[in-house]
């Protein structure tokens, strides 16, 4: 079983650093390094985030070879890259139909696990809105091997945007 991930990037080195240099330059410098050391601990590594995201949903496909789901999701397989964020959304909400379907528990935890990490991702680039994209119920019903490839096309235009 994988543990969530929070990504966060190395606090304790970071907070150590802040603390000795706070205990150097006790300035208005100083205290300014000790907060921004601080909250750059806590900043998410999105980077990080979509490639194990696109890890756990390869972790997906082997699991449901051993299961039989027999599901049709709402799958965009010709995403615009102006209707990336759009159609990821579509994505996420259709794992519940996978969740619904299977009786796994490592898929269940993984779905959660890419639901929370695409989630942090999304968050962390703002509220985009995007237009002239197609609802998730306008999309074409694909098997989930369909859906799953094309899902990992659209992570790969978060990992290497063009």
């Amino acid at each position: 079983m994988r543990i969530l991930k929070p990504h966060l990037r190395s606090p304790s080195i970071q907070c150590y650093l802040c603390l000795l240099l706070n205990s150097h330059f006790l300035t208005e410098a100083g205290i300014h390094v000790f907060i921004l050391g601080c909250v750059s601990a806590a900043l998410p590594e999105t980077e990080a985030n979509w490639d194990d995201v696109r890890r756990d949903l390869e972790k997906i496909k082997g699991l449901i070879q051993s299961i039989h789901i027999d599901a049709t999701l709402y799958t965009e397989s010709d995403v615009d890259p102006s209707c990336k964020v759009t159609a990821m959304n579509c994505f996420l909400l259709e794992l519940q139909v996978i969740v619904h379907e299977s009786r796994n528990e490592t898929i269940h935890e993984t779905i959660n696990n890419v639901r929370v990490l695409a989630n942090i991702s999304l968050s962390s680039n703002g509220n985009i809105t995007e237009s002239g994209c197609r609802a998730c119920e306008e999309l074409e019903e694909k098997n989930i091997n369909e859906f799953l490839q094309s899902f990992v096309r659209v992570v790969q235009m978060f990992i290497h945007p063009s």
